[in-house]
Order: structure tokens, then C-alpha cells, then sequence
């Protein structure tokens, strides 16, 4: 059983759902970012999806892409990446996702990053821009199959392709809480509830719910249909507005412990 299957499995038997918390790699600087990590990690995360930094993330709303920004500019890369994930993994157990857009790892070579994700102690990859039919591209040439390759279902995604995403899927489903980009705002938890109950239909794996979550009601409401509550936009907006604040750490710590309460039924 991997780290991944564990998590869902005690945070079952204790009645929890899955906080999975986003976060830059190297935002506002490799060694901030390591400490905030690492905080947010012993305060409540169950799942970390670490962010390698890309110069056009399409996907994500206008805080992450400032983040990325603020990591490229301190010279954050995919292998500086890694070396966190390493240093990371050294640290703590959670199950970490290692969260990019196809370009850095094409660039870098697909068989040198799984050597080197498995290498750090990383357990997933999700892949914003690589869809199931064109990711046989990367997976083959991978000398293995010890990184979990977790795929994004739209809240627009018909039965059929739900089932064609779920049989390339592993670790656990993303489903996308609405159109648009990272942390735009509102909400439709009966839309989300009723996307769920399809998605299931097709899928033992376990669902996570992601986008416009960032208050612990979110949580809440969406903790009460899914398996996981996926928050990124929230926590990098702390982190923009205290750069300069020597208690980032513990603002970010708090965020995730009282973000965490909130998961628990």
C-alpha cells in the first residue's frame, strides 16, 4: 500500500477527509518556502501538491501565477523542485504531489524526472495540460509504475469520459468544483454534490474537490460530499500578502490547522 492509499484509508477510519494543500515550490524564497511547507505540513495537511514554478500556467488564477512568478525570479527550477521534495521528504510522511504543467518535464526528460520524483520520495504527479490520451508519451518511458498520475475531471466532463479518465487514474480523482481558473470565488455545492454522485458511479478511487475552496465553511461543505478538499489559491494568498513577515510560518501553520478542523465529521 502506498502513502497515498494509506492517507484515505486512516483518515477514513478516523473520520476525516483529506486536507490536500497547494503551494509553490521556492514562493517567496526556497528557503521561506521550506519552512511554510514544513509548517503547514505538522499543522494539518494530509496531502502536499507541490507546484513546480512555469512561466504560462494557463490554469490558475492570477495569485498562483504570481507565485510562480516570484519562484522563477529566485531561481526556482524543476530540479531545485525536487532537491525540496528530498529535503521535504526527510521531514514527513504525507503523501506528496508534484503538481506541473508538461513543458518543465518534457524539457527536463521524462525518464530522468520519474527516476529523480521517485528518488525525492515523491508519490504523484498531476499534470495540468496532459490529458490521458497523450500521457502514454511520458508513462512509457518510465522504467516503472511508483508514481501515481492523478487526472483532473471538469465539471463539464460527460459519464463516458469520467470513465475513460478514471481508467487511466490513480491515487485519487481531481474533480474541478466549476469552469474557470484557480481562486475565483463561488460556490454551487449541490452542482458539486450531483457531479460527485456521477463521478462515483464510474470510480472506487477517491474524489478531491478543488478550485474557489478557501474558507474553512468551504471545507466544511464540500468535506461533506467529497474525500478530499484541495486548497491552493487561499493558502498563496497569505503568503503574498506577509512575504515580509517573520510569522509566515505560523500563519500558515494556523490556516491549515483551523482548514483541517473543518474536514472532520
Amino acid at each position: 500500500m502506498n502513502r497515498i492509499e494509506k492517507t484515505f484509508l486512516d483518515l477514513s477510519q478516523k473520520r476525516e477527509k483529506a486536507l490536500v494543500g497547494f503551494v509553490t515550490a521556492g514562493d517567496p524564497t526556497p528557503e521561506r518556502s521550506f519552512e511554510v511547507i514544513i509548517a503547514m505540513c505538522r499543522s494539518g495537511l494530509d496531502i502536499l501538491e507541490l507546484g513546480i514554478p512555469f512561466s504560462d500556467p494557463t490554469a490558475d488564477g492570477p495569485v498562483i501565477q504570481r507565485s510562480s512568478e516570484r519562484a522563477i525570479k529566485n531561481g526556482t527550477t524543476l530540479t531545485s523542485a525536487l532537491n525540496m521534495t528530498k529535503a521535504i521528504r526527510n521531514e514527513t510522511e504525507i503523501p506528496i504531489i508534484l503538481f506541473s504543467y508538461y513543458n518543465p518535464i518534457f524539457v527536463y526528460g521524462v525518464a530522468p524526472f520519474y527516476r529523480d520524483a521517485i528518488q525525492s520520495g515523491a508519490d504523484g504527479v498531476l499534470i495540468v495540460d496532459l490529458p490521458p490520451e497523450e500521457s502514454d508519451e511520458m508513462t512509457t518511458e518510465w522504467s516503472e509504475n511508483n508514481l501515481s498520475v492523478i487526472r483532473l475531471v471538469a465539471p463539464t466532463t460527460p459519464l463516458d469520459r469520467m470513465a475513460f479518465i478514471n481508467r487511466a487514474g490513480e491515487g485519487f480523482l481531481y474533480l474541478v468544483s466549476k469552469t474557470g481558473v484557480t481562486g475565483s470565488n463561488g460556490l454551487d455545492i449541490q452542482d458539486i454534490s450531483e457531479k460527485l454522485t456521477t463521478l462515483r458511479s464510474v470510480t472506487e478511487l477517491p474524489i478531491c474537490v478543488g478550485f474557489g475552496i478557501s474558507s474553512p465553511a468551504n471545507v466544511a461543505d464540500i468535506a461533506s460530499v467529497a474525500d478530499g478538499v484541495v486548497i491552493g489559491s487561499a493558502f498563496e494568498k497569505i503568503i503574498e500578502e506577509n512575504i515580509h513577515s517573520r510569522e509566515l510560518p505560523s500563519m500558515l501553520s494556523n490556516a491549515a490547522q483551523s482548514l483541517k478542523a473543518a474536514t472532520k465529521y
